[in-house]
């Protein structure tokens, strides 16, 4: 009698359950996951890879599709994106946002996208919505951030863990998806987008990081996502610290305590500074370095002079030993 030999596992879509899986371990077997499903490789891999994870443990998988609406023929590659993920074993929905304007178009659809994600997974009652970011996307976040001098925690990159999110690929690159996908029979849809140099991380991705591959050596990208892990640690011990701080340099009224800021390293006081200007209603993404650094001359090199103006109709002052955000 002939045996028939299961084929060996692939040794990447064996990693990527093993990631999967340790994304998942502090969660109940029973959990229900939420994945943002878009069609392209990176999200169809996860889709596959947490299916067969999230079956094995007994609980459930929703996906949900979002269509941005930015191109022609979006709603059927949304549609059949959600046809794959069902196919996988997820229950798949789609769901139409509209895109603002704030931040650029990048920014703006991953806000819109993220919105409807967190709405998606209250309604469901997921324990977790998971994103199929890779260590490309990784590296281009990066390099990007250090593009725009935006300190150490734009430098730290994506959180391989962050309250509902969850990225379990982070280990993974752009081309192991595409084997997961290959392997495990999945067809993926590349988007145009993807190719478009008119967005600062196309441009990052087709010509930045092959530039710097070829002139500095290979494994340019894992180098920066090693970066961002390592910045990533130094980052939080140092917005702990500013919590702490931001506790003791709280007056009754709110305000803040000069001799208690001016007390403090610059890199924890321009964290309590931000912190608070956002607690205001400072929006994160229109709030920059020389917004905060205009706040810390109130307390460092203050002359009687007034504060910045803050986006989101804010101003800060300074009365004295207290620093006072409130209406422009």
């Amino acid at each position: 009698m002939t045996t028939r030999r299961t084929p060996p596992l692939d040794p990447v879509v064996a990693r990527g359950r093993r990631a999967v899986s340790e994304a998942l371990a502090d969660l109940p077997a029973d959990a229900t996951v939420v994945l943002g499903v878009s069609g392209g490789a990176d999200s169809l891999a996860l889709a596959a890879l947490t299916c067969f994870v999230v079956d094995a443990r007994g609980g459930r998988v929703e996906a949900l599709v979002v269509d941005h609406g930015l191109q022609e023929g979006s709603a059927e590659v949304a549609q059949r994106a959600a046809e794959q993920a069902r196919a996988l074993g997820a229950a798949a929905q789609v769901v139409r946002v509209e895109v603002g304007a704030r931040g650029g178009p990048e920014a703006a659809a991953r806000d819109a996208r993220r919105e409807a994600l967190r709405a998606y997974a209250e309604e469901v009652g997921a324990a977790a919505v998971l994103l199929g970011h890779t260590r490309d996307d990784q590296a281009e976040t990066v390099l990007l951030g250090l593009a725009r001098g935006s300190g150490a925690r734009s430098l730290a990159g994506m959180a391989a863990r962050s309250g509902l999110w969850r990225r379990p690929l982070l280990a993974l690159t752009r081309a192991e998806t595409e084997q997961v996908c290959r392997a495990l029979g999945v067809t993926w849809w590349d988007d145009p987008h993807n190719d478009d140099p008119r967005y600062a991380r196309v441009r990052v991705r087709r010509t930045v990081l092959p530039v710097l591959e070829r002139e500095l050596g290979p494994g340019v990208g894992a180098a920066l996502a090693r970066t961002a892990a390592a910045l990533r640690d130094d980052a939080d011990a140092l917005d702990d610290l500013a919590r702490t701080a931001t506790r003791k340099a709280t007056l009754d009224d709110g305000s803040l305590d000069v001799e208690v800021l001016a007390a403090l390293p610059r890199a924890v006081r321009t964290r309590v500074l931000r912190a608070s200007a956002l607690a205001a209603g400072a929006p994160a993404g229109d709030l920059t370095a020389a917004h905060v650094a205009g706040i810390d001359r109130l307390v460092t090199a203050w002359c009687g002079q007034g504060g910045p103006t803050l986006p989101g109709g804010l101003s800060v002052r300074r009365r004295g030993r207290a620093l006072v955000f409130g209406a422009a």
